[in-house]
């Protein structure tokens, strides 16, 4: 009886590993959403269990990673930095996919949540170290998102744009929340208020010629004027793919992982 018991239990703890083994993995997985199937990618590092509880990293792509084939988005950034660092990234990491033409917000941003908590069930993602990360159409889903209070332990926009240029509208219609406070007389320190004092790391390179590196800086200052936790590290020698650099900086992870919600 004793033996039936020891076999039953190894049997469920090699259900709770995945055979990761010492690769990391992107893997495939999906949802219904109404009518629509949502395709999404995770990211599990080398040696993933579900004995313990993971950090999670929602990561949004930027503009031409969009699609619906379910891999551009882990081929440009963080999907990038976990393969090449895969001991700092010791993390879940979610990839949801834009369609085309399609921007972070709206429907776009509830697919993206949706994704997110789903793979925090399915691979035990701790709740109190959720983080938000994207680049450049992402780095602007990144500050929009963080408006959201109480969700992610920290932000970490790159090169991502706040107010958008007259000749460059949105491709279809703002939630309203959002549209309230980029419609503020001051829409930086409208987006600050909201942001709060959710630990914020802004990464911009100064001469990006697609995302004007003023966009980082007047949320800096907005986020410091509010009170604001933020920190902006701008590259003084670096155009539109400043996160090259972001990701691939030790202090950064280091600096993530340590953020926790209350």
């Amino acid at each position: 009886m004793l033996r039936i018991r020891l076999a039953a239990l190894l049997l469920v703890l090699a259900g709770l590993t995945t055979a990761c083994g010492d690769q990391a993995a992107f893997a495939e997985r999906s949802f219904l959403l109404g009518q629509s199937r949502v395709k999404y990618r995770v990211y599990l590092p080398p040696g993933y269990t579900r004995l313990r509880r993971w950090p999670v990293i929602l990561f949004l792509h930027g503009s031409g990673e969009r699609g619906n084939d379910n891999l551009r988005q882990i081929a440009v950034g963080l999907g990038d930095a976990a393969r090449e660092f895969p001991q700092r990234y010791r993390c879940i990491i979610v990839f949801p996919q834009a369609r085309f033409g399609e921007e972070w917000y709206g429907e776009t941003e509830v697919e993206a949540m949706a994704a997110l908590h789903q793979a925090i069930i399915e691979f035990h993602g701790d709740r109190r170290r959720i983080y938000l990360t994207g680049v450049s159409m992402g780095g602007a889903g990144a500050w929009y998102m963080a408006r959201h209070p109480r969700l992610f332990a920290a932000v970490v926009p790159v090169c991502g744009e706040v107010v958008r240029q007259p000749d460059d509208p949105f491709p279809s219609e703002l939630p309203t929340d959002l549209q309230a406070l980029l419609g503020a007389p001051d829409p930086y320190a409208a987006l600050a208020l909201a942001i709060g004092t959710t630990p914020v790391w802004a990464f911009h390179g100064t001469d990006d010629p697609v995302i004007p590196v003023t966009e980082s800086r007047r949320m800096f200052q907005a986020l410091k004027t509010a009170g604001g936790n933020v920190r902006f590290t701008e590259y003084p020698d670096s155009g539109h793919e400043a996160w090259l650099r972001a990701y691939a900086d030790p202090a950064l992870p280091a600096w993530l992982f340590q953020q926790r919600l209350p």
